[in-house]
Formats: C-alpha cells, sequence, structure tokens
C-alpha cells in the first residue's frame, strides 16, 4: 500500500462571505498541483461558523459544490470541507469528499453543538461515512465530534480520522487532547483541520491544526497562523504497529441508535 500525502489548510474566513471565500482558497491551494492526495478545509469554509442557514445556505447543485469539482479535477486530488447545504427542506453542516472527477460522498455532522444553538438551526446526520482514497480507509467527521469518541470509534477498521472545525481558542487544550486520545484509542493517524482569526460572533480561533500518529504522538501543529502544510502518512508503520499492539481487536462491540 502507498503512503498518503495530506495537505492541512489553516486559514482565516471571510464572515458570511461565500464568494470572498472561494476565491481566496482558490488561490491557497493552486499551488498543490501534483503535490498531494487530499486537501482538507476547515468546517463551513466558504462562511464560518454561522447559525443564519437560511440565507447563507446552498443547494447541491450550487457554486460551492461546482467550485470543489472544478478544483479537485484541476489539482488531481480528492478536496474535503464542510459548508452550509439545504436538501429537501432541511439545512445541513454538510462534509463534502470530492473526488477529481467529479463524483462525491457527504457526512451530515451527527453532533450539533448546542452551546451555540447549532442544533435550532441544522438538520443532524444519522450515517457515519467511510471513504477510500489510494487503499486508505478515511473517515471524516466534523468539530463537535471531536467530543463523543462511542461515534468516532474505529469499528470500521479505517486508516486515517479526519476532523475539520471551527473550534474556538478558548478550548484549545481540550482540541489538542481529544485530537491525540481518538489517535491513541483508535489507533489511527488522526488529523484536526481548524480555522484561525475572529469570526462575526468576535470568537477568536487559534487553528492548532495537526497531524497526529497512530501512537498518539504529534507531527506537526501550528497554532495562530495561517499555515498550508502536507504531511506523508506511512501505511505500513500504522500496519506494523496494529499487529504488534492488537489492542483494536479487544474493543467493546456496541450498536449506535
Amino acid at each position: 500500500m502507498s503512503n498518503l500525502r495530506v495537505s492541512i489548510i489553516q486559514s482565516k474566513l471571510h464572515w458570511e462571505n461565500i464568494d470572498a471565500n472561494l476565491q481566496m482558497f482558490d488561490r491557497k491551494i493552486d499551488g498543490l498541483a501534483d503535490q498531494t492526495d487530499l486537501i482538507v478545509l476547515p468546517e463551513m469554509f466558504t462562511t464560518g461558523f454561522s447559525t443564519n442557514a437560511a440565507l447563507l445556505a446552498e443547494d447541491m447543485n450550487g457554486k460551492t459544490i461546482e467550485w470543489l469539482r472544478k478544483k479537485a479535477s484541476e489539482l488531481d486530488c480528492v478536496i474535503t470541507g464542510s459548508f452550509i447545504a439545504k436538501e429537501n427542506g432541511a439545512y445541513l453542516n454538510r462534509l463534502i469528499w470530492m473526488r477529481p472527477y467529479g463524483t462525491y460522498e457527504v457526512y451530515d455532522k451527527r453532533h450539533l453543538f448546542t452551546l451555540a444553538n447549532e442544533h435550532e438551526y441544522y438538520t443532524a446526520g444519522t450515517k457515519k461515512l467511510i471513504v477510500e482514497l489510494k487503499g486508505w480507509k478515511v473517515c471524516p467527521l466534523i468539530c463537535y465530534d471531536l467530543r463523543f469518541p462511542v461515534w468516532s470509534r474505529n469499528v470500521e477498521n479505517y486508516d486515517l480520522l479526519l476532523y475539520v472545525a471551527n473550534f474556538p481558542a478558548k478550548r484549545s487544550y481540550a482540541w489538542k487532547t481529544l485530537l491525540k486520545a481518538r489517535a491513541i484509542e483508535n489507533q489511527a493517524y488522526t488529523i484536526g483541520v481548524n480555522r484561525v482569526g475572529t469570526d462575526g460572533n468576535d470568537l477568536y480561533y487559534s487553528g492548532d491544526s495537526g497531524v497526529i500518529d497512530f501512537m498518539g504522538k504529534v507531527s506537526c501543529q501550528v497554532a495562530d497562523d495561517e499555515r498550508i502544510f502536507t504531511e506523508e502518512l506511512n501505511y505500513q508503520d500504522q500496519q506494523d504497529f496494529r499487529k504488534k499492539l492488537a489492542f483494536l481487536a479487544d474493543q467493546d462491540q456496541f450498536y449506535i441508535q
């Protein structure tokens, strides 16, 4: 199995301005052509974390989907991140897994952030998404999902766990600690991609986007600055570790309603 190159985009976001954010990310990611297999953008990367869903939500044939399709094709890689979607009368915090040949999968955020009343505006998802890239099994989740280890649990034998987020700086200790915990308990590479800067609600984000390996070791983590970095993940190292310390085989069986 080949290694996987993952590019993290830690960025400020233009508050509730879809066009400005798409233009900004155009410039940021164009240099990654032929350099990566996967580009990861933050949660609600076109708007910032907003509950103004009625104004900002897009159909599944809207400009964000078309932008993702165009950029994935141009850069010949998968691009993922979440945006505000509307479908069948519901508003969704929806992650898109866009492939370079134009097909995509979706994951709707399961755990809505009640502290910010997200549940009053958005409909929660009910299904995990496991996707394949270069033979790797990837589980993408969104922000508040990080706090719920049962939902994140590696019952699918995935290789990479992703969280896209708008996780405020005042809870950065929890963000960094829980990313490590999820990596250790699931024996999986774990990547968290967060935004930086101040949003329209005057919340500051320190980013702290990073890559943690299957032992919980942080290979890179960046605070406060806008940054683009690419990490190569070694598949065989992870498999060897899992064989040597086969903890996943002893995990409890459970069912999520």
